[in-house]
């Protein structure tokens, strides 16, 4: 395996999760106000919620959070052959007719 400075996590960094969690909790806000909770939406928070989302895209933007993405190495498994309980059957008769 390719040695990597992020070897063994796919967590992504501190300022990444910030950013997601701005932008979770902007659309929290937003999508609780406009289900209205018994009433119309309340669309004063809607775009409050919009606003919050727009921050937290602007953080990912000056975070630059896709940088973080970690991609491995290709992992080559080999294959396995594989019998099913059917064909284990059919062998064990043609065997024992040979007998």
């Amino acid at each position: 395996m390719a040695e990597t400075a992020h070897q063994g996590s796919h967590g992504g960094s501190a300022k990444s999760w910030l950013a997601v969690s701005v932008i979770l909790i902007g659309f929290t806000v937003g999508g609780v106000a406009l289900t209205g909770l018994g009433g119309s939406p309340n669309w004063l928070f809607v775009w409050v919620g919009v606003g919050i989302c727009a921050v937290g895209g602007l953080l990912a933007l000056v975070f630059d959070i896709f940088s973080d993405v970690i991609v491995d190495a290709p992992r080559a498994l080999a294959a396995q052959e594989h019998h099913s309980p059917h064909e284990h059957k059919l062998e064990q008769k043609a065997l024992n007719e040979l007998n």
